[in-house]
């Protein structure tokens, strides 16, 4: 009506129209809440130990290999260094302090309840899983054929989306223990959001 030109703009959806009394207490909502970023990194390592089986788990699932991890709990080295990016994350310590091999109740333990009860212990943290990335270093079993079942299965245990899980496998190139074929070593990094009202 003035003779102006008139434009539509792009907004964002914390930009309500405020109308109604509701409106405001959601707008405090938005005002009072913040969230900061938290990083955690787990390590963890297993050796080889007898000859005469014909899997091994890793990352929750079975993997073909002729020798088993020497450990208290399963051997899953994967889960044990994913559990401990997590605790280390919301700085709760490690898998050891948690559930110690000391303690026979851990004996040939599934590695994934020690997982869920870092999840829950993120949970009541108010955070929530934003990423995992899993590193895993050995000359042997081959991770390659069996890396998309295993990215799958640790999506599956955190409840997050495929792209946001990512396993990959390197050798050392022959060099120390894990060139020489003596064991594992497993590094994960996660990143978590917690969440501050």
């Amino acid at each position: 009506a003035n003779g102006h030109t008139t434009y539509i703009v792009k907004g964002g959806r914390h930009n309500i129209k405020v109308t109604w009394q509701n409106d405001i207490q959601e707008c405090a909502n938005y005002m009072n809440t913040s969230s900061t970023q938290l990083i955690g990194q787990g390590f963890d390592v297993h050796a080889f130990g007898n000859e005469g089986v014909k899997t091994i788990r890793l990352g929750g699932i079975d993997v073909p290999y002729t020798r088993n991890l020497t450990a208290h709990s399963d051997g899953d080295v994967v889960l044990h260094a994913l559990t401990d990016a997590m605790l280390g994350a919301i700085a709760a310590g490690d898998i050891g302090q948690h559930f110690p091999p000391s303690d026979m109740q851990w004996k040939d333990k599934d590695s994934t309840f020690f997982l869920n009860e870092a999840c829950r212990m993120i949970a009541e943290k108010n955070c929530t899983i934003n990423n995992v990335d899993v590193t895993i270093m050995c000359e042997a079993p081959k991770i390659g054929p069996v890396r998309d079942e295993m990215q799958s299965k640790i999506a599956g245990l955190l409840s997050l989306p495929l792209h946001r899980v990512n396993v990959k496998a390197t050798t050392t190139e022959k060099l120390g223990f894990t060139g020489r074929g003596e064991g594992i070593a497993v590094l994960v990094t996660t990143l978590l959001t917690e969440h501050i009202s």
